[in-house]
Protein backbone atom coordinates (compact mmCIF):
# COMPACT_ATOMS: atom_id res chain seq x y z
CA UNK A 1 0.00 0.00 0.00
CA UNK A 2 1.03 3.20 -0.57
CA UNK A 3 -0.68 6.63 1.11
CA UNK A 4 0.45 9.04 -1.05
CA UNK A 5 2.31 9.28 -3.85
CA UNK A 6 5.23 10.32 -2.58
CA UNK A 7 5.12 7.23 -0.59
CA UNK A 8 5.08 5.14 -3.66
CA UNK A 9 8.26 6.43 -4.93
CA UNK A 10 9.95 6.53 -1.72
CA UNK A 11 8.45 4.02 0.01
CA UNK A 12 9.19 1.05 -2.27
CA UNK A 13 12.46 -0.50 -3.52
CA UNK A 14 12.77 -0.58 -7.17
CA UNK A 15 11.68 2.40 -8.20
CA UNK A 16 13.61 3.21 -11.07
CA UNK A 17 16.27 5.40 -11.68
CA UNK A 18 16.93 8.50 -14.10
CA UNK A 19 18.86 7.51 -17.41
CA UNK A 20 22.28 7.73 -16.63
CA UNK A 21 23.50 9.17 -20.29
CA UNK A 22 20.64 11.84 -19.87
CA UNK A 23 21.70 13.11 -16.12
CA UNK A 24 25.77 13.04 -17.71
CA UNK A 25 24.08 15.22 -21.03
CA UNK A 26 22.37 17.69 -18.12
CA UNK A 27 25.53 17.87 -15.99
CA UNK A 28 27.70 18.33 -19.38
CA UNK A 29 25.26 21.17 -20.24
CA UNK A 30 25.58 22.91 -17.17
CA UNK A 31 29.32 23.63 -18.27
CA UNK A 32 29.49 26.76 -20.25
CA UNK A 33 32.46 25.32 -22.01
CA UNK A 34 30.26 22.22 -23.13
CA UNK A 35 30.79 21.93 -26.88
CA UNK A 36 28.86 20.24 -29.60
CA UNK A 37 32.01 17.72 -29.85
CA UNK A 38 31.71 16.25 -26.04
CA UNK A 39 27.64 16.31 -26.05
CA UNK A 40 27.88 13.90 -29.30
CA UNK A 41 30.73 12.18 -27.79
CA UNK A 42 28.88 10.87 -24.78
CA UNK A 43 25.98 9.96 -26.70
CA UNK A 44 27.93 8.01 -28.98
CA UNK A 45 29.06 6.14 -26.10
CA UNK A 46 25.88 4.46 -26.42
CA UNK A 47 25.36 2.52 -29.56
CA UNK A 48 22.03 1.53 -29.03
CA UNK A 49 21.09 5.33 -28.05
CA UNK A 50 22.97 6.52 -31.04
CA UNK A 51 20.93 4.32 -33.77
CA UNK A 52 17.77 5.34 -32.08
CA UNK A 53 18.39 9.14 -32.70
CA UNK A 54 20.04 8.68 -36.04
CA UNK A 55 16.81 7.00 -36.93
CA UNK A 56 14.31 10.11 -35.45
CA UNK A 57 15.95 12.66 -37.14
CA UNK A 58 16.11 10.84 -40.51
CA UNK A 59 12.63 10.13 -39.86
CA UNK A 60 9.11 12.04 -40.83
CA UNK A 61 9.17 13.65 -37.50
CA UNK A 62 12.10 16.64 -39.17
CA UNK A 63 12.31 15.71 -42.52
CA UNK A 64 15.63 17.12 -42.88
CA UNK A 65 16.41 17.32 -47.06
CA UNK A 66 19.77 15.30 -46.77
CA UNK A 67 20.57 12.17 -44.55
CA UNK A 68 22.13 13.32 -41.06
CA UNK A 69 25.17 11.23 -41.18
CA UNK A 70 26.88 11.40 -37.11
CA UNK A 71 25.52 12.15 -33.75
CA UNK A 72 27.72 15.14 -34.05
CA UNK A 73 25.75 16.36 -37.36
CA UNK A 74 22.60 15.53 -35.00
CA UNK A 75 23.28 17.62 -32.13
CA UNK A 76 24.35 20.82 -34.85
CA UNK A 77 21.43 20.25 -36.33
CA UNK A 78 18.87 19.63 -33.90
CA UNK A 79 20.54 21.46 -30.72
CA UNK A 80 21.88 20.31 -27.84
CA UNK A 81 19.12 21.07 -25.28
CA UNK A 82 16.94 19.82 -28.25
CA UNK A 83 19.37 16.61 -28.31
CA UNK A 84 19.16 15.85 -24.53
CA UNK A 85 15.62 15.99 -24.75
CA UNK A 86 14.86 12.98 -27.48
CA UNK A 87 17.51 11.23 -25.33
CA UNK A 88 15.24 11.19 -21.96
CA UNK A 89 12.16 10.70 -24.43
CA UNK A 90 14.16 7.59 -26.21
CA UNK A 91 15.57 6.03 -22.86
CA UNK A 92 13.03 6.40 -20.73
CA UNK A 93 11.16 3.64 -22.85
CA UNK A 94 13.50 0.95 -21.77
CA UNK A 95 13.63 1.42 -17.67
CA UNK A 96 10.06 -0.23 -17.37
CA UNK A 97 10.64 -3.96 -17.17
CA UNK A 98 8.76 -6.81 -16.24
CA UNK A 99 4.87 -5.01 -15.64
CA UNK A 100 2.42 -7.90 -15.62
CA UNK A 101 0.83 -7.80 -19.44
CA UNK A 102 -2.82 -7.92 -18.02
CA UNK A 103 -1.70 -4.81 -16.54
CA UNK A 104 -0.48 -2.85 -19.29
CA UNK A 105 0.43 -3.96 -23.42
CA UNK A 106 3.26 -2.07 -23.21
CA UNK A 107 2.97 -1.75 -27.21
CA UNK A 108 -0.10 -0.25 -26.90
CA UNK A 109 0.91 1.98 -24.39
CA UNK A 110 4.29 3.31 -26.03
CA UNK A 111 2.32 3.71 -28.76
CA UNK A 112 0.19 6.17 -26.91
CA UNK A 113 2.65 7.37 -25.72
CA UNK A 114 5.25 8.42 -28.75
CA UNK A 115 1.50 9.68 -30.11
CA UNK A 116 0.95 12.01 -27.83
CA UNK A 117 4.47 13.23 -27.69
CA UNK A 118 3.99 13.90 -31.54
CA UNK A 119 0.78 15.52 -31.27
CA UNK A 120 1.82 17.83 -28.68
CA UNK A 121 4.80 18.90 -30.85
CA UNK A 122 2.72 19.49 -33.80
CA UNK A 123 0.51 21.98 -31.84
CA UNK A 124 3.29 23.47 -30.31
CA UNK A 125 4.70 24.29 -34.11
CA UNK A 126 0.82 25.92 -35.00
CA UNK A 127 2.18 27.90 -32.66
CA UNK A 128 5.40 28.54 -33.18
CA UNK A 129 6.65 27.82 -30.01
CA UNK A 130 10.34 26.72 -30.12
CA UNK A 131 11.79 24.33 -28.77
CA UNK A 132 9.17 21.61 -29.79
CA UNK A 133 11.67 18.87 -27.91
CA UNK A 134 10.46 19.67 -24.66
CA UNK A 135 6.41 19.37 -25.90
CA UNK A 136 7.69 15.97 -27.36
CA UNK A 137 9.36 14.57 -24.35
CA UNK A 138 6.32 15.84 -22.07
CA UNK A 139 3.85 13.78 -24.21
CA UNK A 140 6.02 10.77 -23.75
CA UNK A 141 6.34 10.81 -20.67
CA UNK A 142 3.00 11.99 -19.71
CA UNK A 143 1.49 8.94 -18.65
CA UNK A 144 4.88 7.41 -17.00
CA UNK A 145 3.29 7.47 -13.44
CA UNK A 146 0.73 4.42 -14.44
CA UNK A 147 3.75 2.62 -15.38
CA UNK A 148 5.14 3.30 -11.47
CA UNK A 149 1.81 2.18 -10.16
CA UNK A 150 1.37 -1.13 -12.12
CA UNK A 151 5.09 -1.97 -10.97
CA UNK A 152 4.74 -1.15 -7.38
CA UNK A 153 1.27 -1.75 -6.24
CA UNK A 154 -0.07 -4.29 -9.00
CA UNK A 155 -3.16 -5.55 -6.97
CA UNK A 156 -4.59 -2.03 -6.85
CA UNK A 157 -3.96 -1.26 -10.07
CA UNK A 158 -5.71 -4.70 -11.57
CA UNK A 159 -8.69 -3.90 -8.85
CA UNK A 160 -9.43 0.21 -10.89
CA UNK A 161 -8.49 -1.70 -14.71
CA UNK A 162 -11.37 -4.13 -13.39
CA UNK A 163 -13.64 -1.30 -13.01
CA UNK A 164 -12.87 0.00 -16.25
CA UNK A 165 -13.70 -2.74 -17.41
CA UNK A 166 -17.21 -3.15 -15.46
CA UNK A 167 -17.80 0.87 -16.72
CA UNK A 168 -16.27 1.75 -19.95
CA UNK A 169 -17.47 5.17 -19.82
CA UNK A 170 -15.58 5.89 -16.72
CA UNK A 171 -12.12 7.55 -17.01
CA UNK A 172 -9.04 5.28 -15.47
CA UNK A 173 -7.90 8.53 -13.96
CA UNK A 174 -10.73 8.79 -11.88
CA UNK A 175 -10.87 5.50 -10.82
CA UNK A 176 -7.27 5.83 -9.41
CA UNK A 177 -8.09 8.62 -7.67
CA UNK A 178 -10.82 6.06 -5.64
CA UNK A 179 -8.56 3.33 -5.42
CA UNK A 180 -5.26 4.89 -4.52
CA UNK A 181 -6.33 8.13 -3.13
CA UNK A 182 -4.01 9.54 -6.23
CA UNK A 183 -3.66 9.51 -9.67
CA UNK A 184 -0.83 8.55 -12.23
CA UNK A 185 -0.44 12.04 -13.10
CA UNK A 186 0.20 12.90 -9.82
CA UNK A 187 2.67 10.09 -8.91
CA UNK A 188 4.56 10.42 -12.66
CA UNK A 189 5.21 14.27 -11.20
CA UNK A 190 6.55 12.99 -8.15
CA UNK A 191 8.65 10.31 -9.69
CA UNK A 192 9.77 13.07 -12.46
CA UNK A 193 10.68 15.55 -9.24
CA UNK A 194 12.48 12.83 -7.18
CA UNK A 195 14.69 12.34 -10.56
CA UNK A 196 15.27 15.90 -11.05
CA UNK A 197 14.16 16.58 -13.87
CA UNK A 198 13.35 20.24 -14.82
CA UNK A 199 9.66 21.97 -13.32
CA UNK A 200 8.98 22.44 -16.75
CA UNK A 201 8.50 18.27 -17.11
CA UNK A 202 7.34 17.53 -13.55
CA UNK A 203 4.98 20.56 -14.06
CA UNK A 204 3.67 19.20 -17.09
CA UNK A 205 3.21 15.85 -16.20
CA UNK A 206 1.43 16.05 -13.19
CA UNK A 207 -1.26 18.70 -14.26
CA UNK A 208 -1.84 17.15 -17.92
CA UNK A 209 -5.23 15.91 -17.19
CA UNK A 210 -5.94 19.20 -14.58
CA UNK A 211 -3.83 21.46 -17.10
CA UNK A 212 -5.72 24.80 -15.09
CA UNK A 213 -4.03 23.38 -11.88
CA UNK A 214 -0.37 24.60 -13.71
CA UNK A 215 1.15 27.42 -12.34
CA UNK A 216 4.64 28.01 -14.39
CA UNK A 217 3.83 25.85 -17.51
CA UNK A 218 0.43 26.40 -18.20
CA UNK A 219 1.04 26.35 -21.69
CA UNK A 220 2.67 22.86 -21.65
CA UNK A 221 0.27 21.45 -19.39
CA UNK A 222 -2.34 22.63 -22.21
CA UNK A 223 -0.68 20.84 -24.92
CA UNK A 224 0.09 18.07 -23.63
CA UNK A 225 -3.44 17.55 -22.27
CA UNK A 226 -4.85 18.30 -26.02
CA UNK A 227 -2.37 15.83 -27.48
CA UNK A 228 -3.68 12.95 -24.99
CA UNK A 229 -7.35 13.96 -26.06
CA UNK A 230 -6.96 13.75 -29.90
CA UNK A 231 -4.54 11.00 -29.73
CA UNK A 232 -6.99 8.95 -27.53
CA UNK A 233 -9.44 9.63 -29.65
CA UNK A 234 -7.86 8.38 -32.84
CA UNK A 235 -7.05 5.55 -31.31
CA UNK A 236 -3.37 5.40 -31.11
CA UNK A 237 -2.50 2.54 -28.50
CA UNK A 238 -4.10 3.23 -25.14
CA UNK A 239 -2.48 3.50 -21.64
CA UNK A 240 -5.29 1.92 -19.88
CA UNK A 241 -8.84 2.43 -20.95
CA UNK A 242 -10.44 3.58 -24.26
CA UNK A 243 -12.66 6.65 -23.03
CA UNK A 244 -11.76 9.81 -24.40
CA UNK A 245 -10.39 12.16 -21.34
CA UNK A 246 -12.61 15.30 -20.55
CA UNK A 247 -11.41 18.72 -22.20
CA UNK A 248 -10.64 21.32 -19.62
CA UNK A 249 -13.33 24.33 -19.92
CA UNK A 250 -10.17 26.80 -20.40
CA UNK A 251 -8.00 24.50 -22.39
CA UNK A 252 -9.07 25.42 -26.15
CA UNK A 253 -8.49 29.03 -25.11
CA UNK A 254 -5.62 28.93 -23.27
CA UNK A 255 -3.76 27.61 -26.59
CA UNK A 256 -5.37 30.20 -28.60
CA UNK A 257 -5.52 28.49 -32.39
CA UNK A 258 -8.24 27.90 -34.14
CA UNK A 259 -10.34 24.70 -34.44
CA UNK A 260 -9.42 24.47 -38.11
CA UNK A 261 -5.96 23.24 -37.07
CA UNK A 262 -7.14 19.74 -35.53
CA UNK A 263 -7.58 18.20 -38.62
CA UNK A 264 -4.06 18.86 -40.62
CA UNK A 265 -2.80 18.30 -36.67
CA UNK A 266 -4.64 14.67 -36.16
CA UNK A 267 -3.57 13.79 -40.39
CA UNK A 268 0.20 14.81 -39.41
CA UNK A 269 0.38 12.95 -36.49
CA UNK A 270 -1.18 9.90 -38.12
CA UNK A 271 1.53 10.37 -41.06
CA UNK A 272 4.48 10.40 -37.81
CA UNK A 273 3.45 8.49 -35.21
CA UNK A 274 4.72 5.16 -36.89
CA UNK A 275 7.80 6.60 -38.18
CA UNK A 276 8.95 7.85 -35.25
CA UNK A 277 7.65 4.72 -33.08
CA UNK A 278 9.54 2.39 -34.85
CA UNK A 279 12.62 5.02 -34.98
CA UNK A 280 12.88 4.99 -31.15
CA UNK A 281 11.10 1.57 -30.27
CA UNK A 282 13.58 -0.58 -32.30
CA UNK A 283 16.43 -2.29 -31.85
CA UNK A 284 20.12 -1.17 -32.46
Amino acid sequence: MADSPEQLVHGHSGVPSPPQIYMSLTKELDNPRASTAQIANIISRDSGLSARLLRLVNSAFYCFPSKVESISQAVLLVGTEQIRDLVLATSVLRIFKGIPTDLIDMDSFWLHSVATGVTARLLAAHRRETNGERFFVAGVLHDIGRLLMCMKLPDQARAALSRTQEDSSRLLVDIEREVFGFDHATAGGVLLHVWGLPPSLTETVRCHHTPGDAQQYALEAVVVHLADIIVTALGLGSSGNEAVPSLSPTAWDRLGLPSSILGAVAEQAERQVDDVRRSILAEA
